[in-house]
């Protein structure tokens, strides 16, 4: 790990990447005050001032696996979380899955209105890319292309916008857990396989081995996300979520929960963790903040 981080404790080490990327993204962001005014306000509402971070601290962890610069992960974590947060915005719109809350606050379209919503979520997807575009990267134009390439791929048809797809074709419906795995490995899996993966190609000296490693991990990772998702949607009230509990069973989704169980779900989070850290293992100390990252997001409700 970076020398600079290896003293802090995983709290302090995760506040510091919280506060660098919001920072960050209020940098990217247009101000509110450039026009079109209102639809930077809404730009810089969706994004700043919430969430947990999940997709910049495994960017950070991973990137600091590789040695790579912080001010060079800091873009990273802009790109996946810019893409993120558009998708929340369209996630939530009335032709979607129509909710009135998220991360605690009045979701954009109830804060502003469809249209605008629609519009910020347009311009914070191509913002990511031009935030990874951008020439201070410092990488090799072929690898910055690449990246580029894989963030594109993690975000469309064959990636999250395609598990949306699913997701919303699936109302109703009662999936398999291979056919849920394959929703999930796409909405929710697909971008924080690419935040780890981004975030480790941004620093040098891993070999093929070593991304497949850290893949594998990532692809654990988005899965055990969802999987405590749907366990906290199921118990959690909505003051603890910043969003409306129980979303998924009012509007009939398939989810773990709902094929499984609490208690099989629960197992099956604890096995996707212990697979998670066996995949970390030969990393030996470097990979600590991201075996730290999937103990937080599987016990982060129970």
């Amino acid at each position: 790990m970076n020398e600079p981080h290896s003293h802090l404790s995983f709290q302090d080490w995760m506040g510091q990447v919280q506060q660098r990327t919001e920072a960050a993204l209020a940098e990217v962001l247009p101000e509110a005050s450039i026009a079109p005014t209102r639809l930077h306000e809404a730009m810089r509402y969706a994004v700043l001032g919430g969430g947990k971070r999940v997709r910049p601290l495994l960017a950070h962890a991973a990137g600091e696996l590789a040695a790579a610069r912080p001010e060079h992960l800091d873009r990273v974590s802009c790109a996946v979380e810019l893409i993120h947060a558009y998708s929340l915005v369209h996630d939530d719109m009335p032709c979607m899955d129509d909710d009135v809350l998220r991360r605690g606050k009045p979701t954009v379209h109830v804060e502003y209105d469809e249209a605008t919503a629609l519009l910020a979520g347009d311009a914070l997807q191509t913002l990511a890319f031009q935030a990874l575009a951008d020439s201070s990267l410092g990488l090799a134009p072929a690898t910055q292309l690449d990246m580029l390439s894989q963030l594109a791929i993690a975000s469309g048809s064959r990636g999250m916008a395609g598990g949306q797809a699913i997701d919303l074709a699936s109302v109703g419906l009662q999936l398999s857990r291979a056919e849920l795995e394959f929703m999930h490995v796409h909405k929710t899996g697909a971008l924080i396989r690419a935040a780890v993966l981004l975030g480790a190609r941004a620093g040098a000296g891993l070999s093929a081995d070593d991304l497949d490693r850290l893949d594998h991990y990532a692809k654990v990772i988005g899965l055990l996300f969802q999987v405590v998702d749907d366990i906290l949607d199921a118990e959690a009230d909505t003051a603890t979520l910043g969003k409306t509990a129980g979303k998924d069973a009012d509007n009939d989704k398939p989810t773990y929960v709902s094929l499984l169980g609490l208690t099989d779900a629960r197992r099956l989070a604890e096995d996707m963790l212990a697979d998670a850290l066996q995949t970390l293992a030969p990393f030996g100390a470097r990979a600590t903040r991201l075996a730290q990252l999937a103990d937080y997001i599987v016990h982060r409700a129970f």
